[in-house]
């Protein structure tokens, strides 16, 4: 059974960004997450939080990336909810250190992110809920 908020098996992303695997285009990773959130109508809080949230996400692959293969960040759209899932490939991936400051931050504001070595490859993926705004009387 599926992590609440992760893709299904098999499930094709709405959107798929291929980058190389350096530090240097992590910010158009995060300019891309907030796009598509502001389209699923996510407060600026939200937004600020993912972007945040998929910035560690990033801060926690990248080190074990094999530099000739692409960060790959794949998006789950459906309504009032953005899913993200950051890939690289490497030689000699682990488990990312849950007691590390990057894993704290990011499970802070995308609980339930989970990170996973899946043969030559490690994903992590976050999802988030935008907050319904109950009009005023």
């Amino acid at each position: 059974m599926p992590v609440a908020g992760t893709p299904e098996e098999g499930q094709r992303a709405d959107v798929e960004l291929r980058l190389p695997a350096d530090s240097a285009y992590v910010s158009v990773l995060r300019t891309t997450t907030a796009s598509l959130a502001a389209r699923l109508d996510f407060t600026i809080d939200d937004i600020e939080d993912l972007r945040i949230a998929v910035g560690e996400a990033c801060a926690l692959v990248l080190p074990d990336a094999d530099p000739a293969s692409p960060l790959v960040a794949e998006f789950f759209l459906s309504p009032g909810r953005l899913t993200v899932r950051v890939t690289i490939n490497g030689s000699e991936l682990s488990q990312p250190d849950h007691d590390s400051f990057a894993w704290q931050v990011l499970d802070t504001l995308a609980p339930g992110a989970v990170a996973e070595v899946v043969g030559d490859s490690l994903l992590v993926t976050l999802s988030m809920q935008a907050e319904t705004l109950e009009p005023s009387l």
